[in-house]
């Protein structure tokens, strides 16, 4: 019999052999249920039910060599359980004796009664187990009796019974939480029915009640207004009745001293004349004393009315538009400096054509050479001259400018005749934003259809749906006013754009710019894109992972849904790819550039890029004809050290040359500090937009002529035996060089600056970027295509299949979490789970607040928490100030619960933003967390969980987050912080509020490999919550402190017994 190890070494030789693989969890899998299987036909059946061996040929021996050398104990029944055996036994017997009231009974009468009861008897034996729970009571106290009179002789039995009550418990359990997950998501399929709103259907009817709306508000109008127009009238009436009423009693006074002026009047005429003649002068006192009072009133002076509320608000505007805290200062100052300037000169020299001069050392300048042209369908022209000629530039002769118009009719006739269309055009040839409005005119929206547009970044798919709403006279998004104040609102809403986080749509809205993501959120409420007639997945190019699933998804729906048309748009060349994916989909090509493009290189390579990039524009600035520069960099803090870098160098350059603005452009940047690179350039100036690859093809920025290349792009890296994620930056690919490239060749001919060789081009560049399927994390992918019924992932249909560690890794994680079963079906948590759009573990701490009471204060770290750790502000010339304001918000137990207390006194504020620039937060990002709190909180709801609060009981909070972030642990040893799990060493970020207590046992949210491997976002946690929850994935023996343990007491020996 060979030993365990042995027979496990064994074990996985074989699998090598078979599968071409070999795991040792797999192995240990394989011994388990072999040895749980009684026979070697239900191992094998076993096998077959898991859909994960062709049990054909070399696999089915396998198998049967496997089961008959695995070793396997007759156990030796329990003696409860034999005397609960015998007990059955005994009972069912004294049931089938029955008392004989005639003694004259015939033996063929007792015999059949004898047959009846063997029967009944079988019957029941059938119906044991559902009568075990009625009987149980009964049995268990003859069971004891008869346990006490019986002296061992039990007999050995076979472990088959006691596995399959085991078995059909968990089978039972599995088969109710499928149901209970259906149950869930027909409950939800049914709500979202309920929301949605036909617009066909119901547009009389809406019309009918907003005329009926209009009529009530116009006669709620007209009764408010009527008492006031009525005093009105009645003052007006009362003052010409007053005019009149004078002018008659003068009138009768004139009248009488002309008639019977020499004639004497009695005693009575004369007091009645008397008395018309003072009414007369008192009615002119009374009117002149009015004059004199209004008069006055012109000339008096009057108390301001109060406005004390009103300049607050002001102020708070001014900073929002301000940007960063202590702007405002900062231009009081400059406009202060600015008038004690001494100013000289002639008075028209602003109007004349000023001669600068850029004072460089030779050894600074940087030599480029010129290699190669791409080849424009237009002839060179010069740059324009003015910002002013542009913008008389009609919309719709842009329109008619752009290369993909006169393939207009063509592209259409195209789109009918084919379902599936692969599409490559160049970076702004039109084809994002024209395609769609040609779909629009030719009527594919009819009927409440829908036309969907994916784009790879949040930005693009903003910046595109705002220029398409332009281009169609249009209101973008939904009746209110979305939160991007440059977006353009005229009139209706049929372009909007749809986010993670930020929803600009309605339901009248037929053209959806997306993300790729949130087309894939539209898959768990609409399998088939029902509503759907027309899908266009853009910038296929980048393979995106959210871009490769919905590769193989759309495929899948495409072959049951013959109307829908399928569009792929790439600006590559590597169109032929897709084509063969899509079952050699026909490719139309968009020929041409708009303008030619001369690429130059450097004579000898860079050592620091970031400064041959601050110089190259400084000499494009001064020695090239005017045009703005794109400067691509790899990250946020490159781009801001550059656009610091320009500043500083134009501020100390002063007037020796032009204007120059410098603009950043990248994700995290608020929405409209990014629209300020869309808007003109001033006349005089230049502008510098310095950018991530986000600008290489999901933007296009008008004015664009030379582009400034380091050659270098920040590629995300996963690595799934560590679990760690990492950007790191890399060379970019031939593919992406050429994209850059091109977008200096939009409106006129332009020019690209490479900071490499061109050998360097030749030889160490790739030809394409590795897809990001195969270089991160799939855990949301994972649960996403386990909730639209995708079970077998290994045979999906992808474009690139995802490496085999990475695929293990992720279904390990959702089953540790409790996402699916042990059969690798979806449960009903993992459902839930699948409807937050936020990372698994994240979800499952949302979901773990119900049980904790904690859902409200869960809401708020996990908003906190989604908006990548930019929550501080530290600017470099208070860095003691930010350091006191940040440790003041430090609560005992970690950084989750300081993110609480932030967001907490920011609400208690108020929402101000000058509480925000008094503490240091940017206040951008803490409204952004208030906007994901609130979609969150609307997702509860939705995924069944109540609001509840702990009151600031923060040990409830930290439970909650233990039972999502179970898998991130680490200990405190000797040599430091290690994972429990891999034992791979980590550290704790210098920013983290337990950086100098060091507890011994943290949970973070995240490793970041930077120069170390850093945790960020850590919570002291108690080693005993672990096993509370997750007993599945932690053992006891697992937390034990090694190094609390003493040693063993030795009793030494003497020194006679040394010797």
């Amino acid at each position: 019999m060979a030993t365990p190890a042995g027979l496990e070494r064994w074990v996985q030789d074989e699998l090598h052999s078979v599968l071409g693989l070999s795991e040792r969890h797999v192995a240990q899998f394989l011994i388990g249920t072999a040895q749980r299987c009684t026979s070697a036909e239900e191992f094998v059946q076993r096998l077959r039910d898991t859909d994960t061996l062709d049990l054909s040929g070399p696999a089915r021996d396998f198998a049967l060599r496997l089961w008959n050398k695995v070793p396997r104990k007759a156990m030796v029944e329990k003696p409860a359980r034999a005397a609960e055996r015998e007990a059955r036994a005994l009972l069912e017997k004294n049931r089938s004796y029955r008392l004989l009231e005639d003694s004259e009974e015939s033996s063929e009468e007792t015999v059949s009664r004898a047959g009846s009861s063997l029967q009944k008897k079988r019957k029941k034996r059938k119906h044991l187990r559902k009568k075990r729970e009625e009987e149980e009571e009964e049995e268990e106290e003859e069971a004891s009796e008869k346990g006490k009179k019986k002296t061992g002789g039990s007999k050995q039995q076979t472990e088959k019974p006691e596995s399959e009550d085991e078995w059909e418990r968990t089978e039972r359990e599995r088969l109710q939480d499928l149901e209970e997950r259906d149950a869930f998501a027909e409950r939800v399929r049914q709500r979202d029915k309920d929301r949605t709103r036909n617009v066909l259907e119901r547009s009389d009817k809406k019309a009918y009640e907003e005329a009926q709306k209009r009529l009530k508000m116009a006669e709620e109008d007209r009764k408010a207004m009527v008492p006031e127009l009525r005093k009105k009238s009645r003052r007006e009436y009362l003052a010409k009745r007053e005019r009149e009423k004078l002018e008659d009693l003068e009138a009768e006074l004139a009248d009488e001293e002309f008639l019977f002026g020499d004639v004497e009047l009695s005693r009575h005429e004369r007091q009645e004349l008397k008395y018309k003649r003072r009414v007369r002068d008192l009615a002119r006192e009374y009117r002149a004393a009015g004059e004199q009072e209004k008069l006055e009133a012109t000339n008096r002076y009057h108390m301001p009315k109060e406005t004390r509320g009103q300049p607050a608000r002001a102020v708070d505007l001014v900073e929002e538009e301000s940007g960063a805290p202590g702007e405002e200062q900062r231009r009081w100052e400059e406009a202060r400096l600015g008038a004690a300037s001494l100013k000289f000169g002639a008075r028209d020299a602003a109007s004349q054509e000023p001669k600068y001069q850029l004072v460089l050392e030779e050894e600074e300048t940087i030599e480029f050479v010129r290699a190669t042209q791409l080849q424009g369908d237009e002839e060179p022209s010069a740059p324009p001259t003015s910002t002013q000629a542009q913008q008389k530039e009609s919309i719709q002769a842009v329109r008619r400018s752009l290369p993909v118009f006169p393939f207009r009719e063509e592209l259409l006739a195209a789109i009918a005749n084919h379902q599936v269309l692969i599409i490559e055009g160049e970076t702004g040839s039109g084809k994002t934003t024209q395609i769609p409005q040609y779909l629009f005119e030719e009527g594919y929206t009819k009927k409440g259809m829908k036309i969907a547009c994916t784009q790879p970044r949040r930005v693009a798919a903003m910046s595109v749906a705002a220029r398409v709403a332009r281009e169609m006279g249009v209101k973008l998004g939904n009746e209110g006013t979305p939160s991007n104040t440059w977006l353009l609102m005229i009139s209706l809403d049929q372009v909007g754009y749809s986010i993670r986080f930020e929803d600009c749509t309605s339901e009248r809205t037929v053209l959806r710019y997306m993300t790729d993501g949130m087309l894939l959120r539209e898959f768990l409420s609409e399998p088939d894109l029902a509503s759907y007639s027309v899908v266009m997945v853009d910038e296929a190019h980048e393979r995106t992972l959210h871009t490769d699933i919905l590769f193989g998804l759309i495929k899948d729906v495409a072959r049951f849904r013959p109307e829908l048309k399928v569009l792929v748009a790439s600006a590559t060349l590597d169109t032929a790819r897709f084509s063969t994916f899509f079952d050699d989909a026909p490719v139309f090509r968009i020929p041409g550039r708009r303008f030619p493009v001369d690429i130059f290189y450097t004579k000898a390579p860079e050592a620091d890029y970031l400064e041959a990039c601050v110089v190259s524009v400084l000499q494009i600035h001064v020695t090239q004809p005017p045009g703005d520069i794109l400067v691509f960099l790899t990250g946020q803090e490159e781009i801001e050290a550059a656009c610091e870098m320009l500043q500083d160098r134009c501020r100390r350059l002063g007037s020796k040359i032009r204007e120059l603005l410098v603009l950043p452009i990248y994700a995290n940047l608020p929405s409209d500090m990014q629209a300020r690179i869309f808007q003109p350039t001033p006349p005089g100036a230049r502008k510098v937009v310095v950018a991530t690859n986000i600008a290489e093809t999901s933007l296009t920025i008008e004015g664009i002529i030379y582009v400034l290349d380091p050659g270098f792009c920040k590629q995300k890296s996963y690595n799934p035996r560590t679990g760690m994620e990492s950007l790191t930056v890399t060379p970019c690919s031939k593919a992406s060089a050429n994209q850059r490239a091109g977008r200096a060749g939009r409106v006129a001919a332009g020019k690209c600056f490479r900071l490499y060789t061109a050998w360097a081009y030749q030889h160490e560049l790739e030809e394409t970027t590795v897809p990001e399927i195969q270089r991160t994390s799939l855990g949301n992918v994972v649960l996403l295509l386990k909730s639209l019924g995708i079970h077998d992932l290994m045979h999906f249909d992808f474009l690139d299949a995802p490496p085999y560690e990475t695929l293990l890794l992720a279904l390990e994680q959702l089953y540790a979490l409790g996402a699916l079963n042990h059969l690798g079906e979806l449960t009903t948590s993992g459902r839930k789970m699948a409807e937050l759009p936020v990372d698994p573990m994240l979800s499952k701490m949302i979901l773990a607040s119900e049980k904790y009471s904690c859902s409200e204060e869960i809401l708020t770290v996990a908003a906190m928490l989604s908006v990548n750790n930019s929550i501080f502000y530290r600017p470099k010339d208070k860095v003691v100030h930010a350091d006191n304001a940040r440790v003041n918000f430090f609560l005992p137990g970690g950084d989750h619960l300081v993110l609480l207390n932030v967001y907490t006194q920011w609400a208690e504020s108020g929402y101000s933003s000058q509480w925000c620039y008094e503490n240091f937060v940017q206040f951008r990002s803490m409204r952004r967390a208030r906007d994901v709190r609130e979609q969150l909180e609307g997702l509860l709801e939705r995924v069944e969980v109540g609001l509840s609060s702990c009151q600031g009981d923060y040990i409830r909070v930290r439970k909650a987050i233990t039972a999502g972030y179970f898998y991130h642990t680490a200990r405190l040893t000797r040599s430091g912080y290690r994972t429990v799990k891999q034992q791979q060493t980590v550290f704790i970020h210098p920013n983290s509020s337990l950086f100098e207590q060091q507890p011994r046992w943290l949970l973070y949210h995240e490793l970041v490999l930077t120069t170390k491997e850093f945790m960020r976002q850590v919570l002291e946690i108690e080693s005993s919550w672990l096993l509370e929850v997750a007993p599945h994935y932690y053992k006891a023996k697992e937390l034990e402190d090694p190094h609390a343990k003493k040693m063993p007491k030795k009793i030494g020996k003497t020194r006679e017994e040394l010797g």
